[in-house]
């Protein structure tokens, strides 16, 4: 019997370029653990070949501001004219099926999931250099040399904000990554304050089948 059958809230979080998502996708290869992403909910258009539920809860503006207003959400953002965010209800949903919670934000959201979920376990993921996050922006050919610049500048700001999460994990490598956090998670499990309460059920039980 674990001694914590909740699931955890694990958010990876770190600069653009760092690797969140590939990290992230090594994670859910690990056999007989169940590891499930968070979907977020957005007030975008669906884009072609994306699935309701799997990429995102597509909803409209109206339905977004109401939840807002009601406290539904883990944390949500608005970028380029629409809303993002993380259903509060569903997070819970699946802590207490005992599921292990993957959130991948950026910096900026971090703040938010603490504030309302203070048991959630913050893994800010770092490049081992600079150097190498430059290298890893510039091999994805998706910005322009400007833009991967002005994503340098922002990784900078974002790297002094390192003290504000629960663990620093160093991507040299996605697997070396991914078991990293796996040791996380296993310790996280078997802190005094997660497990407490169940080691006192199990004691006291202990003592009524010896009496």
């Amino acid at each position: 019997m674990k001694l914590n059958e909740r699931g955890l809230l694990v958010v990876l979080s770190g600069p653009s370029g760092v690797g969140k998502g590939t990290v992230r996708k090594a994670l859910f290869k690990t056999e007989k653990q169940k590891f499930t992403f968070s979907v977020s909910m957005t007030t975008r258009e669906k884009r072609p070949g994306e699935v309701e539920g799997k990429d995102y809860y597509f909803v409209s503006r109206e339905y977004f501001e109401k939840k807002i207003q009601e406290g539904g959400f883990l944390e949500y953002t608005y970028f380029c004219g629409n809303y993002y965010g993380t259903p509060l209800d569903k997070v819970e949903e699946a802590l207490n099926s005992g599921k292990e919670l993957i959130l991948e934000i950026e910096v900026n959201g971090c703040r938010q999931v603490k504030e309302k979920m203070m048991d959630a376990v913050t893994i800010f993921i770092v490049p081992p250099t600079k150097e190498t996050l430059y290298e890893r922006l510039k091999k994805r050919g998706t910005e322009s040399q400007y833009q991967i610049e002005e994503r340098i500048k922002k990784a900078n700001s974002e790297f002094g904000l390192a003290y504000q999460y629960d663990y620093i994990v160093v991507n040299d490598t996605v697997d070396n990554a991914a078991d990293r956090i796996k040791a996380i998670i296993r310790a996280e499990h078997a802190k005094t304050q997660r497990s407490i309460y169940k080691y006192y059920e199990i004691v006291g039980d202990l003592e009524n089948d010896n009496q």
